[in-house]
């Protein structure tokens, strides 16, 4: 026997879907004619609306904003008790309403066709005073809210959203606007680590940085090994030009072979050994210590000179991983 409590979301959920896919039928110009204002705009898009548009509003913002469209939301209310004046005349404004009755619209309306400020409607309401004073109409109607009182906003809301995420991502795609950009807008995320910091921003260098000469012993790069703890040392040559890296593993492995700590460095190392351009992005670090299966590597210049190393902990501190 079925839960009621899944029938009841299978229900809202096909009903929902039902609703968002005649959204595909209402792609035409007037969603053509909303992304060139919003291409050609010198200012910022404004979003607004009330109640349940109004916090789908903030989201299309949102969205807007992190993917090459400067974007703000403004609630409508306090449009009207100040806040119009952050809206510019190179600005155009997206107005959210289901119904496009909204009473705030009463006033805003003429005032921003005083201004000369484009307006972007997302409506279901065909004939309203919303959309007879717009530019473009975003049509988001729906035959049955998900509801079954037929009051809560669910279908429209849906698609509201995704109509502003359909939005979003045609002027993102338009703007050629591309991973970086997007990590730009978000520093602070794993995303915005990975791609905006550089192997050279992270490396180590200095006295943390293990090096040794190619003419020294075993236990001179041990000692090495010990002091730094990185778990490699970069073998140099008199010009800094690494020839190759010595590893724990190389160690052990010398001292398996019955090899002493007294002997020449130059057989017990691993040549050439990996090297992690110092312009590399930190996402492409990782990825590449992974795929050959390394926890440290030395850092080059675009001549081959040593200039720093890093390992996999490096990376991990500062959020990549």
């Amino acid at each position: 026997m079925n839960n009621p409590l899944l029938e009841y979301a299978r229900e809202t959920l096909e009903i929902e879907l039902t609703e968002a896919r005649r959204l595909l039928d209402r792609l035409d110009d007037n969603f053509l004619r909303a992304c060139e204002l919003l291409l050609n705009c010198q200012g910022k898009a404004v979003i607004s609306g009330i109640g349940k548009s109004g916090h789908i509003g903030k989201k299309i913002a949102a969205s807007l904003a992190s993917t090459g469209t400067p974007a703000f939301f403004v609630h409508p209310a306090e449009a009207l008790h100040g806040d119009l004046g952050m809206i510019g005349s190179h600005d155009v404004m997206i107005f959210i309403s289901y119904s496009g009755r909204a009473k705030e619209l009463d006033m805003i309306l003429p005032m921003l066709a005083e201004s000369g400020i484009p307006v972007i409607a997302i409506t279901g309401g065909k004939d309203s005073p919303l959309s007879n004073g717009a530019a473009c109409v975003l049509d988001i109607s729906v035959e049955r809210e998900a509801c079954p009182m037929g009051l809560a906003p669910t279908s429209s809301t849906v698609n509201t959203l995704m109509m502003g995420d359909a939005l979003a991502m045609a002027l993102m795609r338009s703007r050629g606007f591309g991973a970086e950009d997007f990590a730009r807008s978000h520093p602070g995320g794993s995303l915005g680590a990975r791609l905006l910091n550089r192997v050279h921003h992270l490396m180590r260098t200095g006295d943390r940085l293990p090096v040794v000469d190619q003419h020294c012993t075993v236990m001179d790069a041990m000692l090495e090994l010990s002091r730094t703890g990185l778990g490699l040392v970069a073998v140099c040559d008199s010009a800094s030009q690494v020839v190759g890296v010595f590893t724990d593993g190389d160690l052990r492995r010398w001292l398996v072979k019955g090899h002493t700590l007294e002997e020449s460095l130059g057989d017990a190392i691993t040549r050439p050994g990996f090297r992690l351009p110092a312009q590399w992005r930190a996402g492409e670090a990782l990825e590449a210590l992974h795929e050959h299966h390394i926890g440290a590597a030395p850092v080059v210049d675009v001549n081959g000179k040593l200039v720093g190393a890093l390992n996999l902990h490096d990376l991990h501190q500062a959020g990549i991983g």
